[in-house]
């Protein structure tokens, strides 16, 4: 998604933000080796970017004075925001925004006065992010085109692989995206079902706007939409339990887990999809309660597999 020019650019403005910054600093910010960050330090040069360079033992890259915007006005809490949503992008599953939100963090640095600057580095320094249980990388190229099809209500193609890794294309008029769970989606009216569906971006590629137009439904919200038709978008297992606790208690087990629960018979229905089984059924386990499996039958299977292992464990 990113041509060599932007990444090259991006290493300016952190070295506009940082008084010196080293090769290994630098490969590992953009997620290039050094050899890569060398030549984009000699485009610069060639531009007429006076960037320098030390040897040896402690060797960085730094600028000479210039190339300083004036201050911005922010509050302490408004860098401290911008910083935060920054880093906190990393952790959507985009990782190809690295080198985006390491550029857009080093303008904020480089324009921040002093005491403001202070609280932005702080998010790096004492806040630790980490990302969910569940977060699928994602393409940003599909995400950028996506967002840009909506706006111009512009259908869009892409071939999409299910979870049983059968592909098709499809044709989407697209009303909505939304992240949850560590997932992105895509809610809209498919073309080939003539109705309303949802898709993982995770599961898209060679998504391109058409030049056919739609007209999106006035009001409509993608995210009331997943939380209406279903516990959870599909993924791979469709799953349904009963657990012996009542649901006051199970709220705080599943606050970080998206799931549709209601009180039955004196515990707990809980309905959710997941992609991959045997976490989940760690999970409930570890609630110590009894557990009625409705479905799917491969959850009953990864049960008898954990208990297996925790008899071998045991002897």
């Amino acid at each position: 998604m990113y041509d060599p020019i932007m990444r090259v650019l991006t290493v300016l403005e952190i070295l506009q933000a940082r008084e010196h910054v080293t090769g290994p600093e630098l490969a590992e910010r953009l997620e290039v080796n050094p050899r890569t960050v060398q030549r984009y330090i000699a485009r610069l040069q060639d531009l007429s970017i006076p960037v320098e360079s030390t040897r040896g033992v402690g060797g960085a890259y730094r600028l000479k004075p210039g190339f300083r915007l004036p201050p911005m006005m922010f509050t302490d809490e408004e860098a401290f925001a911008l910083a935060l949503g920054l880093r906190a992008l990393r952790y959507l599953g985009l990782a190809a925004f690295a080198p985006a939100t390491e550029g857009a963090a080093a303008k904020l640095g480089r324009v921040l006065p002093g005491p403001l600057r202070d609280s932005a580095n702080a998010v790096e320094e004492i806040v630790a992010i980490e990302p969910g249980p569940w977060v699928m990388s994602t393409s940003a190229e599909s995400l950028l085109r996506l967002c840009t099809a909506i706006r111009a209500r512009h259908a869009v193609a892409f071939h999409y692989a299910s979870h049983d890794r059968k592909s098709s294309h499809r044709e989407l008029e697209p009303y909505g995206i939304v992240h949850m769970d560590g997932r992105w989606y895509t809610v809209g009216r498919c073309r080939m079902r003539q109705a309303l569906r949802t898709f993982r971006l995770d599961r898209v590629s060679k998504l391109e706007v058409m030049d056919s137009p739609f007209k999106r439904p006035s009001g409509f919200s993608a995210k009331d939409y997943l939380n209406r038709s279903m516990p959870f978008a599909q993924t791979g297992f469709s799953i349904q339990v009963w657990l012996d606790l009542p649901i006051e208690k199970l709220r705080s087990h599943f606050a970080l887990y998206r799931v549709n629960m209601e009180a039955e018979s004196g515990g707990t229905t809980v309905k959710c999809a997941r992609e991959n089984l045997e976490p989940f059924a760690a999970m409930l386990l570890g609630l110590g309660c009894p557990i009625t499996v409705r479905q799917p039958p491969e959850l009953r299977e990864t049960f008898a597999r954990l208990a297996s292992r925790a008899s071998a464990a045991t002897a």
